[in-house]
């Protein structure tokens, strides 16, 4: 049976003038900034008017480890909303926004998928309304300023071998990773190594993610630590005056971009830094916009739970003053095959004790989110292939993990796929089981931190730090940054830094390649094992297949 592609069925959607999703939120006309018919900016203005409102139930959508047989979670968080307000419920949709990068290389779009989408899904995954070119402008022009103060007398003495800022750009070139600027005499500067990261990875998209408003995110963009004197003295944005014109590029970006699923429901589309080597979480004036304005608000993290959802309830919510009533864990049938050793290729015939052989994973990110004290239930994507006793494998695991899986066809079927997760999930988050709080306290050294997080999300036995990192560790705490969470960048395939160690390893060890300090969004990158944070392009790079077709339509994005 052939079926339709997302992008098939995104193009097919019977959208509502965006004017008209906003109507059902209460946001007047004035206050949305329309960018085409289907997609419009929220105005700081009426923003600042909710402050006072009551907030709704926060459920935050997470999965198992990704596998190369797909897991679902933002066409769960989708599908979620749309069967929230199915049965009856005001929900609102929260998630990322797409990187080209992705987009072009291998992982593909971030708009859901099947009859379970956010639209419109092709400008959603390219240039949508423009913030990621914002956020890369934002983050060049400061290096562009530092680069031209050393160049006209370097009054504050920066030492150009200690520059920490490096540029971005928002496309997999791992030609970029490492490079020397300046080359070419006198009159082009003066030549230094540094090199690029992709546009999510910079310190300016959580920066955006983080702050409140325009007047926290010019604080938090001159708090950055931009480079270092010879004394070690930092060097921070505001010295170098940029701050204002960063503020000013991003002025439009800081507003939460509305749009609307299949179902013609609400979703706020903004923010996208990746799991994998940022905070992974849409922005907090997002959520809390939808919070005020929803009874229910269904969000996502990026990757498995021990990157995006660890990240939410460690840095998002920490910062934010949020806390989730309830969590989804996603999982499927072909991905715990994976993880009990099966090839992709050998994923169609029936494998219940290759199932079972896989469900530790399933089972240690149940155990993990408990451990914040937020109550869990799973819910199964269901993929055509599945089995009725391999979908019974699954539920029977998870019954013995104290949790619940539900099985959701909201793929193939929209919100009707998905009505029994709906309702599970109200009784959770209406049962006031949530007790929620982070893994570890502000006051913890910054250095037992990051074993907290190894020792308990990934059950490694050790974390391997350099004497240099440890002694960097401590130089920051002596400087008042020891209160930041850490943000661990490491491979999203595994709970290790080893990509291809599936299941729920134990006895691994977790090395510490790099610490930056991310002073302005107030958190330490912590960079473990061979993780990159400017991507390569795949040997086959989903761009070759994107084109305009005769009609001068989109193909190819996914």
């Amino acid at each position: 049976m052939a079926f339709k592609t997302d992008i098939e069925i995104a193009r097919e959607a019977k959208k509502q003038p965006i004017m008209q999703i906003g109507e059902k939120l209460g946001i007047p006309p004035e206050h949305l900034l329309p960018y085409g018919h289907d997609k419009a900016k929220v105005s700081q203005e009426f923003i600042a008017s909710l402050a006072g409102r009551k907030n709704g139930k926060l459920i935050l959508v997470t999965a198992i480890n990704p596998t190369p047989a797909g897991e679902g979670k933002t066409t769960t968080t989708v599908g979620l909303g749309d069967g929230l307000n199915r049965i009856g419920k005001k929900a609102v949709v929260c998630i990322r926004e797409a990187s080209l990068g992705p987009n072009f290389g291998m992982k593909g779009g971030a708009a859901g998928g099947g009859y379970a989408q956010v639209v419109p899904m092709e400008e959603m995954n390219l240039h949508f309304t423009g913030d990621f070119h914002a956020i890369t402008s934002a983050h060049n022009l400061l290096s562009a300023m530092i680069d031209n103060h050393i160049y006209w007398g370097n009054e504050l003495m920066i030492d150009e071998r200690r520059v920490a800022w490096r540029r971005v750009m928002d496309m997999n070139d791992r030609a970029l990773r490492d490079v020397v600027t300046s080359l070419g005499g006198v009159s082009n500067g003066f030549p230094r190594q540094t090199g690029f990261d992709i546009t999510v990875a910079s310190e300016v998209m959580a920066i955006l993610c983080l702050s409140n408003d325009l007047a926290d995110l010019q604080q938090r963009l001159g708090d950055i630590v931009v480079a270092y004197r010879r004394d070690k003295a930092p060097i921070y944005c505001r010295d170098i005056k940029a701050d204002g014109a960063m503020t000013v590029l991003l002025k439009d970006a800081m507003q939460p971009n509305l749009v609307q699923t299949l179902e013609n429901n609400p979703a706020f589309v903004h923010g996208g830094p990746f799991a994998n080597i940022a905070h992974g979480c849409n922005s907090v004036i997002a959520t809390k916009t939808a919070l005020k304005l929803g009874e229910y608000v269904v969000t996502e993290a990026g990757f498995g739970a021990d990157l995006g959802a660890e990240k939410f309830m460690n840095i998002k919510c920490r910062k934010a003053g949020l806390a989730p009533d309830a969590v989804v864990l996603v999982a499927t049938v072909r991905a715990m095959k994976m993880n009990g050793g099966v090839a992709k290729a050998d994923l169609g015939p029936e494998n219940v004790e290759a199932v079972k052989k896989g469900c530790p994973n399933l089972g240690r990110h149940i155990g993990n989110l408990k451990s914040f004290g937020v109550p869990v239930v799973v819910a199964i994507n269901h993929f055509v292939s599945d089995t009725e006793a391999e979908v019974q494998a699954v539920r029977d695991y998870v019954k013995s993990q104290g949790s619940e899986a539900i099985l959701c066809k909201h793929w193939a079927n929209g919100s009707a796929g998905i009505e029994d997760l709906a309702h599970k999930v109200v009784q959770l988050a209406e049962s006031g089981a949530a007790n929620f709080a982070p893994l570890y306290p502000d006051d913890m050294p910054l250095m037992e931190k990051i074993e907290t997080i190894a020792k308990r999300i990934y059950h490694a036995d050790e974390v391997l730090a350099d004497k240099s990192i440890r002694a960097q560790l401590k130089v920051w705490e002596d400087a008042g940054y020891g209160h930041f969470p850490v943000c661990m960048a490491k491979t999203q395939y595994s709970f290790s830094t080893d990509p291809n160690l599936r299941g729920a390893p134990t006895g691994h060890s977790v090395p510490v390649r790099e610490v930056r300090l991310s002073a302005g969004a107030g958190f330490i990158v912590v960079i473990c094992g061979e993780i990159m944070t400017m991507p390569g392009l795949p040997r086959v790079p989903s761009a070759e297949v994107i084109r305009l077709n005769a009609d001068g339509n989109v193909e190819g994005l996914f």
